[in-house]
Parts: structure tokens; sequence; C-alpha cells
């Protein structure tokens, strides 16, 4: 079983990359002392829970930086399959490519045992699962206590519900616009596993105060990720949660 996560998460990518990005308006990628302040910042409001990804650019590494002297204060998430280079998405399940970007995240975040990783899949999440070996490396890796805590962040309600014979969590996108997969997210908590939220603000689309009161009604929700530069907005969010920190 994770951890109690709290309610809101602070997502890192808008620290790391600014290139392919699905949100409404651009952003300039803020500087080392601006992220620092951040990060700091976001730890300062009580958020004890942030995701990364190798595919964010520079956001582990940043992390590990500026909050080693801090790394007991939260639980970070990162991921595998994915990575971003020259403007484009590739990706990689194999077990190799796995245990690679496992040493890298490690090395980035300044952890010798990372929290929590989780299957960065494309649209074809089904077949990642059924056809590489990226559940069996991950399940070893946790087996040898290099990881936690493994999950799947994917898309579809197959392919979750698939994960949920061997996730410790899954993270998925349920907003205003897609509640799809309420269904799975009540097949995870009855059995145990860690429900996260993604993009719950539909990528900014949606105001910041609904969408959370929208997201944390449904009881399987244990943290909501939400990427923000700006720590008012991260703040506006958290106070629009009136729920107990922790689920």
């Amino acid at each position: 079983m994770i951890p109690p996560l709290s309610a809101i998460g602070f997502g890192a990518f808008k620290i790391g990359r600014t290139e392919g990005v699905k949100y409404p308006a651009g952003y300039d990628l803020p500087t080392d002392a601006q992220a620092e302040a951040l990060l700091n910042g976001v730890l300062d409001l009580g958020i004890t829970y942030i995701d990364t990804a190798p595919a964010y650019g520079v956001s582990e590494e940043r992390i590990g930086r500026f909050l080693a002297s801090r790394r007991d204060e939260f639980t970070v998430s990162t991921k595998v399959g994915e990575t971003f280079e020259d403007g484009r998405s590739t990706y990689d399940f194999s077990e190799q490519a796995v245990r690679a970007s496992i040493d890298r995240s490690r090395r980035r975040l300044g952890r010798d045992v990372l929290d929590l990783v989780l299957v960065h899949a494309p649209r074809n999440d089904g077949e990642i699962l059924q056809q590489t070996r990226v559940v069996a490396t991950l399940m070893g890796l946790r087996e040898s206590g290099v990881v936690r805590h493994i999950g799947f962040s994917g898309h579809t309600q197959a392919a979750f519900t698939a994960a949920l014979d061997w996730a410790d969590a899954i993270m998925v996108e349920y907003h205003e616009k897609d509640a799809t997969l309420g269904p799975v997210m009540s097949q995870a908590a009855a059995r145990g596993v860690t429900v996260i939220v993604k993009k719950g603000l539909a990528s900014g689309t949606l105001d910041a105060r609904s969408a959370a009161r929208f997201v944390f009604q449904h009881p399987a929700v244990r943290s909501l990720v939400v990427g923000s530069l700006n720590l008012h907005h991260l703040r506006e969010v958290i106070e629009a949660n009136r729920s107990p920190e922790t689920k």
C-alpha cells in the first residue's frame, strides 16, 4: 500500500519542458532560480507529492538539485518508457531501456530508491502491457527494492483494468469533460490500488476550483496532480478541496 499522498500533487512538467505542450497558452521555461523558488514554495504550501518523468525535459534534474535538502519531505513519482528529444516523443519499453531509465532517474532525483514508478504509456497502451517486458521488469525492480511501488499511467479502460492485477497505483485522466474512467477508478479503490488523477483541469481549460471539486467528488481519488508555475494558482486549488488533506 502506498503511503498517504497530499490531496493536491504538483505536476512538474512545466519546470522542465516547453515543447510539444497541450496547454491553451504557451509559457517560458523558468530559470533555475525561479524553479528552485517554485519547488520550495510547493512544499511550503503543504504539497508533499510531486510527479515527474524523463519525458519532462530537465524536470527530474531540477527536483533532485533544488530539493536535495528536503527530499524526506515529499513523495516523488516518475515514469519509464517515454523520452522526448528534438521535439518529439519516442518509446522504448524493453527491459534494457527500463532499467537504464530507472538508473538515470535515481541519479537525477538523488534517490537510491524511487518511491513510485509508472509506465508512461502512449495511446496503444494495451499493446505495451501485452507485448513488452515493462511490467515484468518493474515487478522485478520492486521485488529487489530499487523501486518501492509501481503503477500505470495510460489511456484506455481495458489497459487500466489489466493493470489492476499488478499495479500499486494508477494515474488516470478524469475531469468534467471526460469521466469515462470513473468505473475503473472505483474498481481500483476496491482492490487497494491508489488512484491519482492527471489533467483534472483538462490541461488548464477548466476553472480550477470547480474542476477540483468535481474530481474529489469521486471517492476513489487519493491525489489530484496539478501542473502550474504559479503558487497562487496552486493555493487556489488546495483551498477548493475542502476535504481532508489526504485520502
